[in-house]
């Protein structure tokens, strides 16, 4: 399969460095998944194009098996219903001036999709680490008087790239960056934001405390577990929602609203999928009702809702071992559903979620390249949406002091 990652060296101390080159993944083949660039497209920009991209021109069979697209995708000309207006292009200073973008190594492809977006390169730093674990950074270029934006996901293995992103923060702190933006698509122990039972710690809000002690002035985090956590920030977050980009992809798919039902996998999901059912054409709403016994262990207990004949669109906000989402749709299946969708940003896929997401349960799973799937993790159901234009959108704005939310409404 052709692919273009961006991969540290091959030399023991593992520097990383920098190539791209272009690709396409589509649902050719049953081990790979479709890889979609959605949500904010730049006309201005549009010979920019992020890697896996697919280029759909729908009069054009020849771009795809059997002659016909097996899943309808949108080109890089049309513009997301929620950007149609040209607002992105009127309020917005694109001057890249004082501007810096760099990568850590936990996913360095959506970093360069995000620097594709915004006609920019990504900065030079090399990261390495030690024989013993220790790393070390090193910004090879100037920052001095700049805004920088490290985008780095504390995605597994946490505790590295968490390591690893304090560093770089300090890295630029001590090189007299002028503002450092932690950009942070998957926050990692989003789910410790509270005490549930006696003697617990919070480890968000210590997670927080560690990234703005060690010099961030400010955090761009994508979906996080819940809202509270922004408050343990005491720096500005921008919270944004990747929503959008899956409800895109899903006005693409021909399936009817009086047909459709979103469902929460929790009762503590219910206003995220009551949001994501307002966008979805005022669809109706079902909730599973669960009952945990333990981390990663759920046990599905009945579903308020009707979902007999309908198309279930499963929403969350991440799967880890895929339990809850799994069970749940199980009982859909149970309860009369004509298919199951699973939609959700962060893709963690801790085993053995493949294995229970490719077993037959769910017609598509729609995820978003928040973190970086193995190529072992592929299976057929799989759809993988880039949030790159999104982030990339969102940073240009931070950047020219412009209005985040208005992105949204």
């Amino acid at each position: 399969m052709a692919s273009s990652f961006l991969q540290p060296s091959s030399a023991s101390s593992s520097t990383m460095t920098f190539s791209s080159s272009s690709s396409s993944l589509f649902t050719g083949t049953s081990h790979t998944p479709t890889r979609l660039t959605l949500g904010f497209v730049d006309n201005s920009r549009a010979r920019i194009l992020a890697p896996y991209s697919v280029k759909c021109d729908m009069s054009d069979s020849s771009n795809f098996p059997n002659g016909k697209p097996i899943i309808p995708v949108l080109n890089e000309r049309t513009l997301p219903k929620f950007l149609e207006s040209a607002r992105a292009e009127k309020t917005v200073s694109r001057n890249s001036n004082r501007l810096k973008l760099f990568s850590g190594t936990a996913n360095p492809v959506l970093s360069q999709e995000i620097a594709r977006y915004m006609g920019l390169e990504l900065g030079k730093i090399s990261i390495k680490r030690f024989a013993d674990g220790e790393i070390y950074v090193q910004l090879q270029e100037s920052v001095r008087g700049c805004n920088v934006y490290l985008i780095q996901p504390t995605c597994p293995p946490a505790n590295e790239n968490l390591m690893e992103l304090k560093i770089m923060i300090d890295a630029c702190r001590r090189a007299s960056a002028k503002n450092i933006t932690a950009v942070i698509p998957y926050f990692g122990y989003a789910r410790a934001d509270r005490k549930t039972q006696g003697r617990e710690s919070i480890a968000a809000k210590l997670v927080a405390n560690l990234i703005t002690k060690a010099g961030a002035d400010r955090v761009l985090a994508c979906d996080l577990h819940s809202g509270q956590s922004m408050g343990y920030f005491d720096i500005p977050v921008d919270h944004v929602h990747c929503q959008p980009v899956i409800l895109d992809y899903l006005a693409s798919k021909t399936i009817s609203s009086s047909d459709l039902v979103v469902v929460s996998p929790d009762v503590g999901g219910v206003a995220r999928a009551r949001a994501f059912a307002k966008k979805l054409s005022d669809a109706p709403l079902a909730i599973v009702d669960k009952r945990r016994h333990g981390h990663n262990v759920a046990e599905v207990m009945n579903l308020i809702g009707d979902v007999r004949g309908k198309v279930a669109v499963m929403v969350d906000d991440m799967i880890d071992t895929a339990g809850t989402i799994a069970k749940g749709a199980a009982l859909l299946h149970e309860e009369g559903a004509r298919e199951v969708y699973a939609c959700c940003t962060h893709a963690v896929f801790s085993p053995p979620a493949i294995e229970r997401l490719s077993g037959g349960l769910f017609q598509e799973v729609i995820i978003t390249n928040t973190i970086p799937v193995a190529e072992k993790n592929y299976f057929p159901q799989l759809t993988i949406l880039t949030v790159a234009n999104m982030l990339g959108e969102t940073i240009w704005r931070i950047h020219d002091d412009s209005s985040v939310s208005s992105i949204f409404q």
